[in-house]
């Protein structure tokens, strides 16, 4: 999994009756785009997470330079 700081990291429910949840990675703190992030979660709530197979990445769409 490779991110980019301003990408949306959505986390799966894992159990029935669970929402998804979707945060913002406002830091990428391993080696070329890998985990663990930082993440700011809709209600402001900031951790340090190292998402698994639940979590899926959805890139931010930057402007085209060039």
């Amino acid at each position: 999994m490779r991110a980019n700081e301003g990408d949306l990291l959505l986390v799966h429910g894992r159990t029935v009756g669970q929402h998804d949840r979707i945060a913002e990675i406002v830091e990428v703190l391993g080696a070329d785009g890998e985990p663990p992030y930082r993440v700011r979660f809709e209600d402001g709530h900031e951790t340090v997470m190292s998402p698994g197979p639940d979590s899926v990445v959805r890139h931010h769409d930057r402007p085209r330079t060039g």
